[in-house]
């Protein structure tokens, strides 16, 4: 009869767990990320690079921004009745424009108040917007 320690007995059930839980150790430094896919209008257009370069001490510029971007595309969906890719997700451009215009020179504080006044906004047409966006299978 052959006799195994308690010690061995953990080493052999903690063995193949270490090899499932542990990744490949490679010299490989290169990190491929895919693209985001979303369930809908996967060729949305590229959002300003300033906004993923931004500091993270004023990600509220780049809040208020993505904020006005979509308030606009929803005033476009109700006034047009389509709901599109190109309708939903249009060019950056004019609500950069927008923004440079109305909101990039504002402190902190504005900022989130502009927030709240454009989710306000939002919501006052969310309902209408979705309707028009289910009915043409684009929400």
């Amino acid at each position: 009869m052959r006799k195994i320690t308690l010690a061995a007995v953990v080493t052999l059930l903690a063995a193949p767990l270490a090899a499932q839980t542990s990744p490949p150790v490679t010299n490989d430094l290169t990190v491929t990320i895919a693209p985001q896919q979303y369930r809908i209008c996967n060729d949305r257009p590229a959002r300003p690079v300033w906004m993923d370069e931004i500091h993270p001490r004023e990600a509220y510029k780049a809040l208020t921004l993505m904020r006005l971007y979509e308030l606009r595309s929803w005033e476009a969906i109700k006034a047009t009745g389509e709901c599109g890719c190109d309708v939903r997700f249009p060019s950056w451009d004019a609500a950069s424009a927008e923004y440079e215009e109305r909101f990039a020179t504002n402190i902190q504080a504005e900022h989130t108040q502009i927030q709240l006044a454009l989710r306000n906004e939002q919501n006052q047409i969310a309902r209408d917007v979705q309707d028009i966006c289910e009915a043409q299978g684009n929400w």
